[in-house]
């Protein structure tokens, strides 16, 4: 028998233990089961206060939850009492009086002889144990039990001897001993049948069970082949096969447990994050899987309802599939050179998708040439499948949506469509022999129009126009030499992600992509955060493109407007037509990608208070001053960043990281709040304007309290908060703003501390305090593009060039980065594609260019 002494950390857990938990997790239909007191329940004074711990009853509830998975609670309380004291789910299957009770109505199928014999244990019990002070009867439908636990030693052992020497004697009684309890029944009781009774019901091909009780050995006596037990507790000799120190443990095994029992479950249906390509018009995005299967796209804009949200676990939700009647495997997918428009290609069948726009709205072209047989799967969910659809055939031209308050219609000259029904809503098929159709035929999906008429301007000539505009962009540009095909690539990405009808730019194209697969930090990023978007945009500025930044600074001086003349009152994000908000949601119809719940539409962050979003603004507004002359708009847009500043610099906020927990003086905060303030200072200098001496007062009071509060004498490192040791790569800014000389002491110091604790091979994680949140996430990859700067800031540079190479290997094929990495997995987190890591990956090739 193999012990951990784990305390609930996965991590801490017995290797040999791990294992076997990673084993058993993947067996086709599996049986969890467990003792209750003690093991999912603490053992308490007072039995009837023994409520299960709120993660223990997370982790049951969610392994009941899951496909071919069965949980089972064996306790030796009545089943009544076990049911109302637990409170478990339903799908909880529980299992009463050591494993006697399968059913409420058990006691109405006793035997009358059994009840009688039942009776006169009850009065026998009673005679023993009257006046004896902390010994209590517990009865149940079958038996009747002595339990001691609040008895005094000699107490407890005289009634242990009287029982024993008596009514347990009698020859239709059976005895249980467990910690401080003797239990009588008048049937038999024995876990290990209980459990044999389950492992048939459910067809169970494996069983894990853990107790902590001598009652629970029967159980584990029973457990064979790749079956499971773990003890509950150290010391005592046990049958199972391994054991851990205390109920935590046992928690921590049970979320082991679910999270691979998950992964094993959905996460190898689920297409690699980073292997999606993004299709973009600056009017709306759309993601297609490597094999061409368009599986996210919202309508009517980038931050509306998905009428194809695939994506997201369920291709009930919606889906644009177009593949070879065979089958098999492309030969590939990529971007033609400098647009947005994706190819994806088989042998006999290439598939040419861009976005376009038209006056009404949006549309999805979809070329498709070759000599193939081709099956087309068209499956509009509007509003994340919420809505239902019927699909209208408009004689050979193609297919009316119907049922969605925004009109739509699949443009589809020559192909003849089976319409069917998943019950819920209508989906079409239809199979094109391409070499029939004279190697071509052609899908547009139009969005925001009924209109099935032809297009007045032929197909080839649109696609030359669409890519014209990305490829004349991307040509504008000034481009590094390192890297530069990859730059140029993440230069299109973050033009895509603006919306170029109000200015905002996205944070993400996708909303609950997780950051743990499996997990519940699934975020919506559909939206336009002040400080992602003024990194993005001063990201095209210092690649020579303004038009994004120029509309962007017009965006923000409207939000700042409709705060009444209190800029200190902006919130972190807002929705693209720069309006607050509504609450979070969560889409329970949906499984989630990887099967990660819950779905999210909205961001609760939308509250909170943030305080650094200030400093990337200012930034933005003294970087575009200084390659065309500043507007009024500019000023007034400084001055009101600095006034919010002035306001509130000195309060808590919630983090650029937006912990749901209680504000902090974070110290990058602090540092964006000194760095707006210096970028004010510093464009009013180069414009020739007289600066306000209070503005050269906050600049300075901010900074000594930050390079004074901020650093941890302890740890010899900045760290994440004033009073706090945890480290945080946001605190690298100490030195990226400029507060800090590349070569002061205390930067130096920062940069070693972060890289210490928070780089883990080609990542960089945010940190490890806890963030108030559930589970766990990858490392950030816009933390590993400010760790490379900071390499090449402290003279480091061939540690910049390593973790620069190691980050681009992360890159999908097409050029694409979501927000997080895995370095255990080597797999792809978080919502896709993320401006943070497109921006972060153009300022490092450019710093690495120039230095």
């Amino acid at each position: 028998m193999n012990q951990t002494s784990a305390t609930g950390n996965v991590l801490s857990l017995d290797p040999d233990l791990r294992a076997a938990v990673l084993r058993v997790a993947r067996v086709p239909n599996l049986l969890v089961a467990c003792d209750y007191d003690g093991t999912l329940a603490p053992i308490v004074a007072d039995p009837t206060k023994a409520t299960p711990t709120a993660e223990s009853v997370a982790a049951v509830r969610a392994l009941s939850s899951l496909p071919q998975t069965t949980v089972g609670v064996i306790s030796g309380r009545a089943l009544r009492d076990l049911a109302a004291l637990s409170r478990l789910p339903a799908e909880v299957r529980l299992v009463g009086s050591h494993g006697s009770e399968f059913d409420v109505g058990f006691v109405d199928e006793l035997p009358l002889e059994r009840q009688q014999r039942r009776t006169e244990l009850q009065a026998a019990l009673n005679a023993i144990c009257k006046d004896q002070p902390g010994v209590r009867l517990e009865i149940k439908p079958a038996s009747v039990a002595v339990h001691t636990r609040a008895a005094p030693r000699d107490v407890a052992q005289r009634v242990f001897d009287a029982v024993r020497s008596g009514a347990a004697l009698w020859p239709d009684i059976e005895m249980t001993t467990g910690k401080e309890v003797i239990e009588l029944s008048v049937v038999p009781t024995d876990k290990g049948l209980a459990v044999d009774a389950l492992r048939m019901q459910v067809s169970a091909s494996a069983i894990v069970y853990l107790g902590d009780d001598a009652t629970d050995e029967k159980a584990f006596a029973h457990l064979h082949g790749p079956d499971l037990g773990i003890k509950v507790g150290v010391g005592d000799e046990t049958q199972a096969r391994f054991s851990v120190s205390d109920a935590q443990a046992a928690v921590a095994i049970l979320e082991l447990l679910l999270q691979t029992r998950r992964r094993w479950l959905f996460g190898e249906q689920a297409v690699p994050i980073e292997r999606h390509s993004m299709l973009s018009n600056t009017h709306t995005v759309a993601l297609l899987t490597p094999s061409a299967r368009v599986t996210w796209l919202c309508h009517p804009k980038p931050d509306s309802g998905a009428v194809f949200a695939d994506l997201l676990g369920d291709t009930a939700a919606g889906h644009f599939t177009v593949q070879p009647e065979r089958g098999g495997i492309p030969l590939g997918q990529r971007y033609r050179p400098g647009t947005m428009t994706v190819e994806t290609r088989w042998s006999g069948l290439t598939v040419t998708d861009w976005l376009d726009h038209h006056r009404t709205g949006n549309s999805l072209i979809r070329v498709l040439s070759g000599s193939a047989r081709i099956r087309i799967d068209f499956v509009p969910r509007p509003d994340f499948g919420q809505v239902h659809i019927r699909l209208q055939p408009i004689g050979d031209d193609g297919l009316l949506v119907l049922g969605s308050n925004e009109p739509m219609v699949l443009y589809s000259p020559g192909i003849e469509w089976d319409i069917t029904s998943d019950g819920h809503s209508d989906l079409a098929r239809a199979t094109v022999d391409l070499n029939a159709a004279g190697g071509t035929a052609m899908l547009e999906l139009r969005l925001g129009t009924d209109s099935i008429e032809p297009p007045r301007v032929p197909l080839d000539e649109r696609q030359i126009a669409a890519e014209a505009a990305w490829r004349d962009w991307s040509e504008s540009l000034k481009l590094p030499s390192v890297a530069r095909d990859l730059v140029k690539r993440s230069a299109l990405t973050l033009r895509g992600l603006w919306h170029k009808p109000t200015g905002a730019i996205l944070a993400a194209a996708t909303s609950s992509l997780p950051e743990e697969i499996g997990g519940s930090r699934n975020w919506d990023y559909r939206y336009c955060w002040l400080r992602d978007a003024s990194l993005t945009a001063k990201a095209l500025v210092d690649l020579g493109s303004i038009e994004e930044a120029e509309s962007l600074v017009r965006w923000t001086l409207r939000v700042a407007e409709h705060t009444d003349g209190h800029p200190e009152r902006l919130h972190p994000l807002y929705t693209l037509d720069g309006t607050e908000l509504g609450p979070e949601a969560v889409i329970e119809a949906l499984p989630g990608y990887a099967g990660s719940r819950p779905v999210r539409v909205g961001n609760a962050a939308n509250g909170q208070v943030q305080l650094d979003v200030f400093g990337p603004v200012a930034d933005l507004i003294c970087a575009l001053a200084d390659v065309r002359p500043p507007d009024e708009g500019d000023f007034a847009l400084m001055n009101a960043m600095v006034e919010a500043v002035e306001r509130r610099w000195h309060e808590p906020d919630h983090g650029i990281w937006e912990a749901r927990r209680r504000p902090r003086h974070y110290v990058y905060s602090k540092v964006m709040c000194w760095m707006t303030v210096d970028r004010g200072i510093q464009l009013l200098e180069r414009q020739g304007r007289p600066v306000p001496d209070v503005w050269r007062t906050l600049r300075d009071t901010i900074a000594e309290n930050v390079l004074d509060k901020g650093w941890n004498e302890k740890i010899g490192a900045y760290t994440v908060a004033y009073g706090y040791e945890e480290m945080d790569a946001s605190v690298l800014w100490i030195g990226l703003s400029g507060l800090l000389q590349d070569d002061d002491p205390r930067f130096l110091a920062t940069v070693l501390a972060v890289e210490s604790e928070l780089r883990e091979g080609p990542t960089v994680y945010r940190y490890r305090w806890d963030d108030g949140l559930p589970g766990v996430e990858g490392g950030f990859h816009l933390c590993t593009t400010w760790m490379i700067e900071a390499y090449l800031r402290t003279g480091r540079r061939a540690d910049a060039e390593e973790l620069f190479a190691q980050l681009i290997e992360c890159a999908g094929p097409t050029g694409l980065l979501p927000e997080e990495y895995d370095p255990l997995t080597e797999r792809a987190l978080g919502n896709h594609p993320q401006a943070y890591s497109h921006l972060g990956l153009i300022r490092c090739a450019l710093e690495l260019d120039h230095s």
